[in-house]
């Protein structure tokens, strides 16, 4: 009786769970970005899928492997230390049940400059956990 009262709640309001999902990636990429900007190991390894292809904004394709040992050859960053803030705007996210695509512009900011790329990664989420298993960042133009 419950799963039937479950499945007629979807069935007349699937625009609620969506709308969960879409929080939900809207702050893991928040929780990521800021990860990034003091180059958090743990927000990495947890927000990368193992089989992740990732294509930088120079051309270079790379899998979780190397990507982790970049942000391993460093130290996590105190606040003092961090010299790239990286923020988001305009935030897109379509989704199909499991998978979903988040595209937005990605800021990344110093004292000296800040860079805008645009970014869409494709995120999978298994036992409860989204995780992006594709990357593409491009360094947008002026």
């Amino acid at each position: 009786m419950k799963r039937a009262l479950l499945l007629a709640a979807l069935l007349v309001c699937p625009n609620v769970v969506l709308a969960d999902d879409k929080a939900e990636l809207t702050a893991l990429l928040d929780e990521f970005l800021a990860g990034a900007s003091r180059n958090d190991a743990n927000v990495h390894n947890n927000y990368w899928a193992q089989e992740l292809i990732y294509t930088s904004s120079n051309g270079t394709r790379f899998g979780k492997a190397q990507l982790m040992q970049g942000v391993n050859s460093r130290e996590m960053l105190k606040p003092e230390e961090i010299d790239v803030v990286y923020s988001r705007e305009d935030v897109g996210i379509m989704q199909y049940g499991d998978v979903a695509i988040v595209a937005f512009e990605l800021i990344g900011t110093s004292a000296s400059e800040t860079r805008r790329y645009l970014n869409s990664g494709t995120f999978v989420k298994r036992d409860g956990k989204w995780q992006a298993v594709n990357w593409q960042a491009t360094l947008k133009a002026h």
